[in-house]
């Protein structure tokens, strides 16, 4: 999941099953990019701000006081009544926002509240590889064994037949992300049905990392896990406003779930940030109220983006898999003659002044990410277009 040999340097400082921990890849590659003058199109952050209207709802915030000293433990009333609101009106879901909602410092650190919540040491969970990286981390930070249930290309489909296989006496949590991060995918009726299934069977506990649920092409929709018969009490839902509003540096995440399991999540939150972003919290508040065609505008634009860089690669000459959601274009760089994503992207800065990630980070079984290399496409059209501009540098002449 990270780019450092665990046996360098200050890793040795390092309680022994974290060694395998090292700098995350995209702090590597944000630094490369910064380092070069590349255009950045690996970590996922938009490179315009949100609606004026929100940002300038912080503004306010901060101006009255609001936020500027601690908020609650669970998160400022707005905000969570904010999120209750959200998931009736999108989901048709019912959640009491003093018992069943909590607020954290972005989807990353619900993610791990939850994990080092639930998992013990030996604990098994099942996730769909790749994986976004925190999620190997946060599991090794609790002992856990992470289960792979890989999803190959071209579709990046969930191996249901895998997934029943996969369980074991030891199984505690299924870890479920849609839209899937890197590769794009949304679950569908069929597979929702089926990790349902498993998981009411074996009374597993369910993660599920909803923070693109907004951004979803072609008519797809996104549905919630914990709206499946037999999945609301059983389910933490994980969400943000980072992604869905444009301000990603805020970190303004919160976490769903029956207030008993909430509990558990939040016990081990108090422990990591405590609170934060007391004005933000405010200002998300009333983004989650913005109106409808807000959300469908945003959808659409980014799948015009979507559309104009996977076109772009595909001239280029790679394999392209468009996304079903996300911020991210998934692309095979071995018809250019590459045979190893992270030389490729390492590379890359150099020869075209562009950055991306590799798959093969986000894999256990490095083999199947091996040559496939992930885009953002959460920019501005110009950018976008620069970008492929300088990648026609790269040929399978400059390939090694």
């Amino acid at each position: 999941m990270t780019t450092a040999d665990s046996s360098d340097g200050p890793q040795r400082f390092l309680a022994p099953h974290l060694r395998s921990l090292g700098t995350t890849v995209f702090a590597e590659m944000s630094a490369l990019a910064s380092a070069t003058g590349s255009i950045n199109l690996g970590q996922g952050f938009p490179d315009t701000d949100g609606p004026e209207s929100v940002r300038e709802a912080a503004v306010a915030a901060l101006r009255t006081g609001q936020g500027n000293q601690y908020p609650p433990g669970i998160g400022v009333a707005p905000l969570r009544e904010a999120i209750a609101r959200h998931q009736e009106r999108f989901y048709g879901q019912i959640v009491d926002p003093d018992t069943e909602v909590l607020v954290t410092a972005g989807a990353t650190e619900a993610i791990a509240a939850a994990i080092l919540a639930v998992v013990d040491v030996g604990d098994e969970v099942i996730a769909l590889e790749p994986y976004y990286d925190s999620y190997a981390a946060t599991i090794t930070m609790a002992r856990g064994m992470r289960v792979p249930i890989t999803l190959h290309p071209p579709d990046f489909r969930v191996n249901i037949e895998a997934l029943r296989a996969a369980v074991t006496p030891r199984t505690r949590v299924l870890l479920v992300n849609s839209p899937h991060n890197p590769t794009g995918m949304v679950l569908t009726d069929h597979e929702r049905t089926a990790i349902r299934d498993v998981a009411v069977e074996h009374d597993l506990i369910v993660i599920s990392d909803e923070v693109y649920e907004h951004l979803v092409f072609d008519d797809r929709q996104h549905i919630p896990l914990a709206t499946l018969p037999g999945m609301r009490d059983r389910t933490i839902t994980i969400s943000s406003g980072g992604k869905t509003f444009s301000f990603t540096g805020w970190k303004i995440g919160w976490a769903i779930a029956e207030a008993g399991l909430l509990n558990a999540v939040r016990t081990t939150k108090q422990f990591l940030t405590y609170v934060s972003g007391g004005p933000f919290q405010y200002a998300i508040a009333g983004a989650l109220d913005l109106p409808d065609d807000y959300f469908a505008t945003l959808a659409s634009d980014l799948q015009r983006k979507r559309d104009l860089l996977a076109e772009g690669l595909a001239d280029l000459g790679m394999q392209v898999f468009p996304p079903e959601g996300t911020y991210f274009i998934t692309t095979d760089v071995a018809p250019l003659g590459f045979t190893d994503g992270m030389d490729f992207c390492r590379q890359l800065p150099h020869l075209a002044g562009v950055v991306a990630i590799p798959h093969k980070v986000f894999y256990d079984t490095t083999a199947v990410g091996q040559t496939l290399v992930r885009w953002a496409f959460c920019k501005r059209d110009e950018i976008l277009i620069e970008a492929l501009q300088r990648l026609r540098a790269i040929t399978p002449a400059t390939s090694p």
